[in-house]
């Protein structure tokens, strides 16, 4: 499979363009480039001061950084967030402080990683009946399983 090539443009002195901490990771590290400070339930959209090209065909995909999650309680509060291959204007990450304190984010800190994905395109049609399924229309809590 052949490996795409992200382009990022700066849009900031501070931007820092995304890299993988770890040979076999996954994700890549968006940082911010100002401070904020995040309240108790607040969302923000942070800079980072990027923008980029994603080859036709890939996403995006911005998600958490499990040591702000588990530590803080920040999150991104649209995960995964889609950044589409079309798209050129700068990435924001929308973080929601889910914690009991006042976050404060940093210029440079590391605020959520990004995953480069392969898109799948369906065709939509209406279909007046669908095929009967073991589960059917069974929802929450279908599985009548307690965890």
């Amino acid at each position: 499979m052949p490996v795409p090539v992200i382009k990022f443009k700066p849009l900031s002195p501070a931007a820092i363009i995304p890299a993988y901490a770890h040979p076999g990771d996954a994700g890549a590290d968006l940082v911010a480039i100002d401070h904020h400070t995040l309240a108790p339930l607040e969302r923000l959209a942070i800079p980072t001061g990027l923008a980029a090209e994603i080859p036709q065909g890939y996403e995006m995909q911005v998600r958490p950084k499990s040591s702000l999650a588990l530590r803080h309680g920040v999150t991104v509060l649209n995960t995964p967030g889609t950044v589409d291959a079309g798209y050129r204007g700068e990435i924001k990450v929308i973080l929601i402080n889910l914690g009991l304190s006042s976050f404060e984010i940093n210029p440079g800190q590391r605020i959520a990683q990004i995953i480069i994905a392969p898109v799948t395109r369906a065709e939509f049609a209406i279909a007046q009946q669908l095929n009967e399924s073991q589960r059917g229309d069974g929802g929450f809590g279908s599985t009548g399983k307690t965890y």
